[in-house]
């Protein structure tokens, strides 16, 4: 039985504040430091702790580039952001995709050497990154693909981990639902369209 005490629930409930303070804290501090010039930072001892009077300055020359306070010429950022978020989505989207089809293909079809296929796919999960950057690179140089959307989103599609888990998620499914499928006359895309996906 566990006992409910008061004294222990307010000690633990503290401490874990705390920490999130602790952890919060050199955030807060980063966030107050971009909205003063870099004057104030640099002459101020210790660094000010509440709201500067740059911030619409320094966030529009970050995002859209121009000349800081310091003098330096900053790059705008918002091309960065916009091929960053077009490669997550579409790496996303490839990923799911191409992992739920090749899982439902080696769980549903039955063929020679499907569980050859498998673990070939399971087996790049030992190969680190660090392994694969130069491979990559060479592959998409003599393709023609540097400095493209496909260059960046093709070679990050493909993921063992994702089949691996669709997998696992369709080989709880029962057996009975592909056969009642086949029975009543589903072809296997709509068998995965209708019940699987």
């Amino acid at each position: 039985m566990v006992d409910n005490n008061k004294f222990l629930d307010f000690i633990s409930h503290f401490l874990l504040i705390l920490g999130a303070l602790v952890v919060m804290f050199p955030l807060y501090v980063t966030w107050v430091a971009s909205t003063h010039s870099t004057a104030e930072i640099s002459q101020n001892y210790p660094m000010p702790l509440s709201w500067g009077g740059h911030a619409w300055k320094n966030y529009s020359v970050a995002l859209l580039g121009g000349v800081a306070d310091s003098g330096a010429n900053i790059s705008p950022t918002y091309p960065m952001l916009l091929t960053s978020f077009i490669s997550a989505l579409a790496i996303a989207f490839g990923k799911i995709t191409i992992s739920v089809l090749s899982a439902f293909a080696i769980v549903f079809f039955r063929f020679p050497g499907r569980n050859i296929a498998f673990f070939l796919i399971f087996v790049t999960l030992m190969l680190p990154v660090e392994v694969r950057i130069s491979p990559t690179y060479e592959v998409v140089a003599n393709l023609g693909m540097i400095n493209t959307y496909p260059g960046l989103i093709i070679p990050l599609i493909a993921s063992a981990t994702a089949t691996l888990l669709y997998r696992q998620f369709f080989l709880t499914l029962p057996k009975e639902l592909s056969e009642a499928a086949k029975v009543d006359g589903a072809s296997a895309l709509r068998f995965f369209k209708d019940i699987v996906l």
